[in-house]
């Protein structure tokens, strides 16, 4: 038991009190006991590596190379993505396809390529598999993008599941993003990076790792091209990362490695090249679009873990009205429910759920439940009774259901890996949705049973269904809450089929966003964690998670004034806006931070306000081509090599660039700027890029830029008006509105709108099918002095 283990340890059992100690201590050793009797020792093993080439099968996209102990299968599909798995791996059963696997492209087949290999030629690709089994992925002009060395696996002498590694080389100036979310990157630097979704116990910082959303996702970008490669594998595993350097004068180039390690599984691999826009969407039509959440989740969230009652609710709202604050949702934690059960509300504290649900309704204000997994396992309690009959829960070996402890105590866990157990759960949403909640929040769903000591989950030897196939908690944890969200997502789907769902989860994986987002866990109060908050925005992004955004303020302890109003003005412009605090931390309500820091929160909360039609534009965008709406500065330009060293600042799509205060007494701050020219969005001055510019940064307000030529849709007076910032001259720009007129499944129309000039002032221009049409909408023209 490292330090680490301890602390958690100490935490859980000091969270659920003395006299859930004991059972805490009993369901530790309750898991250690059914692990040593539900899984086999792996004793002597023997070591395997392909070998040498011996039979080739050309077929549609691509075709199977034999080797002497192994053989692989590489197919090209019709969007582009490349496949290709080991030992007979087939694209499914995958959690992470949304659709099963694309058609292979009859074009691309399989060729023979010099010294013995073989090769795949496509349009965006060219695999290259030698005779003793590396692949290689390089551009249609034959460019090294990434070369998989062959693997090797290591398989018990008894039989069992084989572990295997997987070791990779790329350019020396590529850099590596994703891999689920990271409190350390966007950009993740040399080491290793677990593959185990972990409630940390606590709250974190930023280099703890793993958290509570790992996926097997890497985004590579290097001078030669950017691709994503995606080993669908959902065990325990790790990957490590080793950047390579660019030799200086005549030093010699140290190529960047990768070694992904699985404790078992299958070795297969999707891979992705283009732009990073397009990388994008190729893998959002693997994987599904994101979800598209209401127009009221776009606004401002405000949480507490411990409202405590009705009153403590009303006396919160009205604070943000009698102050003119604009709130969207206020969300409840478990402190609402009766002893801590889920789908149950605590009568005696707040005795008309529904009637408030109803007032804020009216108001213009959504109330969000959080709901968790766990059951209490107890005879006689309602939601107990009824999974034990629909056979619902995680079993062990024996076929007993498996038994943890969470809030409510003694609980048990559905196995939402089984569509019987889906269903089920599905349908109690309906209580939910009878008390007025509007939206949803899967909390603990790594899932979470607190522990003594070792780690706080389900024992590994636990059984899943996996869809039918059957399987252990080794190879279901990590797909355990993207199973929850689908659960959700379907069963709202069901009971209200007119609106769009809102569910966001803390756990998932790769996928997720085709049911809802995520936030960013229980992140430390203080400045490293503000910091940790974007690195994981940039990266479940840069993974197809669009949608997410951290607790303002933090999760613990109390911010001080300052560090509170600069995470506010970070999170107005991610796309969850939410506060949020533990029930023993200081709150979070912006005018308990004295006159200065709510008049500053007032300005960031109208700001938000006013880009609600921006907002609302990059969710559906998201929605039709997987583009997160948070993007690294590099996402344009990718070969900047400077700009994928960039990780204080951000892209909030594609025409303005964010650059947040991350420092302790910060009145001005350095940002480097993409190639164009950019605009101050308050001063309205232009600054040229690419290069580094110092800008103001008062405590009023974060430095914002506008690229020139954007068209930008915003809230006025009178509704949507378009913010037009000058293009250069000679130049041209543009943008894009979706007018959302609801909640509900209608598909909205997409406009595009162009910027010219024309006789000495800028034109703006409606594109349509039909030719140019007038705008229709009121015009604001910025960046000409103003």
């Amino acid at each position: 038991m490292d330090g680490r283990d301890l602390v958690r340890s100490v935490k859980a059992v000091g969270m659920v009190g003395t006299a859930r100690r004991l059972r805490t201590v009993r369901s530790s050793w309750r898991r250690w006991r059914a692990d040593a009797a539900g899984l086999s020792a792996r004793n002597a093993e023997r070591a395997r590596v392909p070998g040498p080439v011996t039979k080739v099968e050309p077929g549609p996209g691509g075709g199977v190379v034999r080797f002497a102990r192994s053989e692989l299968r590489v197919r090209v599909t019709t969007g582009g993505a490349v496949f290709w798995g080991w030992d007979g791996a087939e694209p499914e059963p995958s959690y992470a396809l949304a659709c099963g696997s694309p058609e292979p492209d009859p074009r691309a087949v399989l060729e023979p390529d010099k010294e013995g290999g073989w090769r795949v030629v496509s349009e965006r690709t060219t695999v290259v598999v030698s005779r003793h089994g590396s692949v290689e992925l390089r551009t249609p002009g034959g460019v090294m993008l990434r070369r998989d060395l062959p693997p090797r696996w290591w398989e018990p002498a008894g039989g069992g599941e084989a572990r295997w590694v997987q070791r990779s080389e790329v350019a020396a100036d590529a850099r590596f993003f994703g891999l689920g979310g990271r409190s350390g990157g966007p950009r993740l630097r040399s080491g290793t990076y677990q593959l185990w979704n972990t409630d940390p116990g606590g709250s974190f910082g930023p280099g703890d790792d793993p958290l509570y959303i790992t996926m097997p996702v890497q985004m590579v970008v290097a001078d030669a091209g950017t691709h994503l490669v995606f080993h669908d594998n959902t065990w325990e595993g790790a990957v490590s990362l080793r950047e390579g350097a660019v030799g200086a004068g005549s030093g010699h180039d140290r190529a960047g490695a990768c070694e992904v390690r699985m404790d078992g599984g299958p070795l297969r691999c999707w891979a992705v090249v283009g732009t990073p826009a397009r990388v994008l969407h190729t893998w959002a039509s693997l994987t599904g679009p994101p979800a598209l959440p209401p127009t009221w989740a776009l606004g401002h969230h405000h949480a507490r873990w411990g409202f405590g009652s009705e009153r403590e609710v009303r006396r919160v709202v009205a604070g943000y009205r009698e102050r003119g604050l604009p709130l969207d949702a206020v969300h409840l934690d478990i402190d609402h429910y009766a002893a801590h059960q889920v789908f149950t509300v605590d009568k005696e504290r707040f005795p008309a759920l529904p009637k408030l649900a109803r007032e804020l309704r009216e108001s213009g204000i959504k109330l969000v439940s959080i709901v968790d997994p766990a059951v209490k396992a107890e005879p006689g309690v309602e939601l107990y009774d009824s999974g034990v009959k629909a056979e619902a829960f995680v079993r062990d070996a024996a076929g007993r259901p498996v038994r943890g402890v969470v809030w409510a105590g003694e609980s048990v866990f559905p196995d939402f890996t089984d569509p019987r157990a889906r269903k089920w759960w599905s349908g109690l949403y309906e209580e939910r949705l009878e008390q007025g909640f509007a939206g949803f929040w899967h909390d603990m769903n790594e899932p979470v049973s607190f522990a003594a000591f070792g780690e706080a989950t389900l024992p590994r030897s636990a059984r899943h269904s996996l869809e039918g196939l059957g399987g252990d908690h080794r190879e279901a944890h990590n797909v355990y809450g993207l199973a929850m969200a689908r659960a959700g997502y379907e069963g709202l789907r069901s009971l209200l089929p007119e609106k769009r769902p809102f569910v966001f989860s803390r756990s998932g994986w790769a996928g997720m966003q085709r049911y809802g987002g995520t936030w960013s866990g229980d992140v430390s109060t203080g400045w490293p964690g503000l910091r940790a908050s974007l690195s994981l925005v940039l990266g479940l992004g840069l993974c197809g998670v669009p949608y997410s955004g951290p607790d303002v303020g933090g999760f613990d302890g109390s911010p001080s004034p300052e560090l509170y109003l600069r995470w506010f003005q970070l999170g107005a412009y991610l796309p969850l806006f939410r506060t949020h605090a533990a029930i023993d931390a200081g709150r979070r309500e912006p005018w308990e931070f004295g006159t200065e820091v709510l008049g500053h929160a007032r300005v960031a909360l109208d700001e938000r306000r006013r880009l609600l039609p921006y907002f609302v534009t990059l969710a559906h965008l998201a929605r039709r081509t997987g583009a997160p709406y948070v993007r690294p500065v590099w996402w344009g330009c990718p070969d900047d090599r400077a700009l994928r060293d960039c990780e204080d600042a951000f892209l909030l799509g594609d025409s303005l660039l964010v650059a947040p205060v991350l420092e302790d007494g910060a009145r001005e701050r350095a940002v480097r700027l993409p190639r164009g020219r950019w605009y101050d969005t308050v001063t309205g001055r232009a600054y040229e890029g690419p290069g580094r510019v110092r800008l103001d940064a008062p405590l009023s307000r974060v430095p914002v830029l506008a690229r020139a030529g954007a068209v930008i849709p915003v809230r006025g007076d009178g509704g949507v008006e378009l913010e037009v910032w000058a293009p250069v001259p000679g130049g041209t720009g543009g943008g894009l509105l979706v007018a959302d007129a609801g909640d509900g499944w209608e598909e909205a129309e997409l406009e595009r709108f162009t910027a010219r000039w024309s006789g000495g002032r800028v034109l703006v221009e409606r594109e349509g099918a039909e030719g140019e049409r007038p705008v229709g909408l009121p015009v604001r023209v910025r960046g000409l002095g103003d």
